[in-house]
């Protein structure tokens, strides 16, 4: 299946049937191509495969039949051109960012970032003689005042991590547009399910395929998305040089996680706005924010830019960090992790753990407070996810 074949199928079945190549055997699922290199039929065409007027696999580093079914596969739920996958998430973003930056450039990134992805900003992209500047993402009028001169590129996340604030995806990307930045989008929570940035605008949609992809907690990778000519003039020669592949079994396992993201995801969603609902309602907690209900400050923007809520659940507790510590030890079904996208439920407090290193101040900034507790909601029966809080929550009290 092809991109030709994309108008034809619906997201759900692109997710079991899109990008499939099969070998001479005809297998039923996707070939696992454990290999590192592969051969020529000729030394001729050896040259004519590295001279890139032949098209052949020459190395895995490069490119393997596993992985490009995947990258395919993404492309097309994506509605994207094309796609290279990467070992982990964060080496998406990076490629993404680094293949495209040089000396000299200014990149405009909003504040509220995975830690990891806002230390590239704050951190490693000053060193290499790189302008950056954070700016608040729902507020517009700081965008369009950091935008008003040139950009070499825009870093957003929307919904964000982990206080789920939504960035207006049109008006910031016809902001970039003018000042003359490429858009990149990391689009981990909402999935291509929920939203699909392209469609706003955006040029670049970064994931890590080590969340709701895999789905399962097995395996890490990343994906990157653009047009065509983006991809292999731009990102493909950093990638090919610089080796952020990721490994074929990994890239399978991922395939095989994606023929049922389409479950999960909207399961998932189901449970966590009934979840959010309950939160809201529990005494020791003073909010819940889930992008759907009346309460998010947002919930508009969201209802435009999305077609659901999205699978976690950020609430807080009146007891700053003693309380969410308290609740987190007391769970007995759902488990303290710093992954999401599981079909285990899972809770991290996101001042000790994902956002420890972007300080403070920097916290306080995000909103991101001591009682702050970051929910990734799975597939349990949500009766039983329900009352697991409410217990913990007891407790916390």
């Amino acid at each position: 299946m092809s991109q030709s074949d994309r108008p034809a199928y619906r997201p759900a079945t692109l997710l079991v049937h899109g990008g499939q190549s099969r070998s001479n055997f005809d297998e039923t699922s996707e070939s696992l191509y454990l290999t590192s290199g592969f051969v020529y039929d000729s030394a001729e065409q050896a040259e004519a495969t590295f001279a890139g007027t032949e098209r052949h696999f020459q190395y895995s580093r490069f490119g393997n039949p596993t992985v490009a079914m995947l990258e395919e596969r993404l492309a097309l739920l994506e509605g994207a051109e094309a796609c290279r996958a990467t070992a982990t998430g964060m080496a998406a973003v990076h490629a993404a960012m680094l293949s495209h930056l040089k000396t000299g450039d200014r990149v405009v990134a909003s504040r509220a970032l995975f830690g990891s992805c806002h230390w590239i900003v704050s951190t490693l992209l000053p060193r290499y003689g790189i302008a950056t500047e954070f700016v608040d993402g729902a507020d517009l009028a700081q965008w369009e005042a950091a935008l008003a001169k040139p950009a070499a590129l825009v870093l957003l996340e929307t919904p964000s991590n982990p206080m789920l604030e939504l960035v207006d995806l049109k008006a910031v990307c016809d902001l970039a547009r003018k000042a003359g930045a490429l858009v990149v989008v990391d689009n981990v929570f909402a999935t291509p399910l929920l939203q699909r940035p392209m469609e706003f605008g955006a040029d670049v949609v970064v994931y890590s395929a080590t969340k709701h992809f895999d789905g399962q907690g097995r395996v890490l990778g990343g994906a990157v998305l653009g047009t065509k000519k983006w991809v292999e003039d731009t990102l493909q020669p950093f990638i090919r040089n610089t080796g952020p592949s990721i490994s074929p079994f990994n890239a399978w396992v991922v395939l095989k996680g994606l023929e049922t993201l389409n479950l999960r995801v909207h399961a998932m969603c189901r449970s966590a706005a009934a979840i959010a609902d309950a939160l809201a309602e529990h005494p020791a907690v003073s909010r819940a924010l889930y992008p759907f209900r009346a309460d998010h400050p947002q919930q508009a923007l969201a209802q435009k830019q999305m077609s659901a809520g999205g699978t976690l659940v950020t609430f807080e507790l009146k007891g700053g960090k003693d309380a969410a510590f308290r609740a987190l030890n007391a769970l007995k079904l759902i488990r303290v992790s710093n992954n999401l996208g599981d079909s285990k439920s899972l809770v991290t407090h996101p001042a000790t753990t994902t956002h420890m290193r972007v300080g403070a101040e920097e916290r306080a900034r995000l909103g991101i407070s001591d009682g702050t507790v970051r929910l990734s909601v799975g597939l349990e029966d949500v009766g039983d996810l329900i009352e697991d809080l409410a217990i913990a929550l007891d407790a916390a009290s």
